[in-house]
C-alpha cells in the first residue's frame, strides 16, 4: 500500500478533529526523521510504506515510549517489524485527533 494514498486520511481524521496538516507533518518527520522536504519527495514517489519506514532517516529514540491498543492491536504485542512501524504511526495520529497535546504525542 502506498503511503502517499494513506497521507491524506491522516491528514482528514486531524482536520475534523480541529487539528492541522502542520501537526501531521510534525509527527511523521518526528517519528521517521525526515525533513518536510524529504516527506514531500516520498509522497510524491508514491511509495509503498515498506519503502517509506526503509528508507526513513532513523525512527526516533523514543518510539518505545509509544504503547497501548490501536485497530485491536497492542503496540508492544506486534512481532512484525514494518506492521509495528504503521502502527506506531497511526497511535500518534489517533492521539493527535483525540486531542492530546503535541508535547505529549511526541513523549517529551
Amino acid at each position: 500500500m502506498a503511503f502517499s494514498s494513506v497521507y491524506p486520511h491522516y491528514i482528514t481524521k486531524a482536520e475534523k478533529k480541529n487539528r492541522t496538516k502542520a501537526e501531521v507533518d510534525e509527527i511523521i518527520c518526528w517519528l521517521t526523521g525526515y525533513t518536510l522536504e524529504s516527506l514531500q519527495k516520498q509522497i510524491d514517489s508514491k511509495v509503498d510504506f515498506e519503502t517509506f519506514f526503509e528508507q526513513s532517516p532513523q525512527l526516533n529514540e523514543n518510539v518505545s515510549k509509544i504503547t497501548g491498543v490501536i485497530c485491536g492491536y497492542r503496540i508492544e504485542e506486534i512481532e512484525d517489524p514494518l506492521m509495528k512501524k504503521v502502527r506506531y504511526l497511526d497511535k500518534l495520529i489517533d492521539e493527535l485527533a483525540k486531542g492530546k497535546t503535541m508535547e505529549k504525542i511526541l513523549r517529551k
